[in-house]
């Protein structure tokens, strides 16, 4: 084989294998775009969805349905079933017409106390002693009352005493032995979840303003409230007491 000839073979198969690799090129190329414009199934929102709300309300209340997309613009993290959320809580909004990410959810255990926040709740942390706390007895997810002793004038017995918040849920209870020990010192803290209608002002000003407050454990069911009531040292000395004994506490009796 001459010299010439064999130029001309190498050229041939070098052809041929340029043409092979551009065709395989081509197919490749249609197959994937083929590929990425055929549609897929994805959930969308329906209406917007807040922050807090879980994947159990999103799928009893029909917040999300699904949707017809290009494989091409589903999100990363596109859930295929609902289930994937079930037991998740979104940790941003979702809008409406947004796709439902994996990435705006996150566990309840990871939410923390944020779980239980919804609406007009709002959690407050309010320091105080052992015996105001409940300290040993009160646990997470109990409800209380707070009661305070609030100055009604400037005379030493010008106190009254009354309910300031009823049914307040306990989002992390004081546990026994934190801060100092000495007799009515601050002693711990509580975290409640309270109404910022007045609930979580009222807490706030009894705490900072009150000759002394505490808090009241609920039953865990059945409880009932009693009109409300405010007491002072009249009442506190009056109420069932009888007539003999009014008189001999005005005549200066011992």
């Amino acid at each position: 084989m001459t010299y010439r000839v064999r130029n001309i073979v190498v050229a041939v198969a070098l052809a041929l294998i340029a043409a092979l690799l551009t065709t395989f090129y081509v197919a490749n190329y249609k197959r994937h775009v083929r590929q990425s414009e055929s549609t897929v199934t994805v959930y969308v929102a329906k209406h917007d969805i807040p922050q807090g709300t879980t994947g159990a309300d999103l799928i009893k209340n029909g917040w999300i349905s699904t949707q017809q997309v290009v494989q091409r613009t589903v999100v990363p993290g596109a859930i295929s079933n609902p289930d994937q959320v079930r037991n998740l809580i979104t940790r941003q909004d979702i809008y409406t017409g947004e796709q439902v990410s994996l990435r705006r959810f996150a566990d309840h255990a990871e939410q923390g106390v944020r779980v239980q926040l919804h609406g007009a709740l709002r959690a407050i942390s309010i320091p105080g002693s052992a015996d105001a706390l409940l300290q040993g007895t009160l646990r997470d997810g109990d409800h209380v009352d707070v009661i305070a002793d609030l100055k009604t004038g400037d005379c030493s017995t010008c106190l009254a005493v009354r309910d300031v918040a009823v049914n307040v849920l306990v989002l992390n209870a004081s546990e026994p032995g934190t801060g100092t020990s000495s007799i009515g010192g601050t002693t711990g803290s509580v975290m409640l979840a309270v109404s910022n209608r007045g609930q979580a002002q009222k807490i706030y000003y009894a705490v900072e303003n009150s000759v002394g407050w505490s808090l009241v454990l609920r039953p865990v069911a059945n409880a009932v409230d009693a009109p409300a009531d405010v007491e002072g040292v009249t009442s506190v000395l009056k109420d069932g007491a009888s007539s003999a004994s009014l008189q001999h506490l005005t005549a200066g009796g011992q």
